[in-house]
């Protein structure tokens, strides 16, 4: 199995706990606070705790990362 799809079943299996048995339509605004908390720690994980560098990587490459993989999708025929 190739990293990517290592990668591709971990994600899905972090928005499945995120998600949590709640509707992601009708009930998105705790859906994304979750996402949001998961997403701090995991930067403060990666950035040994220091929030200066987790806000960094935060802006300086996780939002471009995301809006690439969300570009990506599109162009593949997903929604818009």
């Amino acid at each position: 199995m190739t990293n990517n799809v290592k990668d591709t079943i971990r994600a899905l299996a972090a928005a499945k706990a995120i998600i949590d048995g709640r509707n992601p339509f009708t009930e998105y605004s705790s859906v994304l606070v979750t996402a949001e908390h998961a997403f701090a720690v995991v930067l403060l994980a990666c950035m040994g705790g220091d929030s200066r560098k987790a806000a960094a990587m935060l802006n300086e490459g996780l939002v471009q990362g995301i809006e690439e993989r969300l570009a990506l999708y599109a162009s593949k025929g997903g929604a818009a």
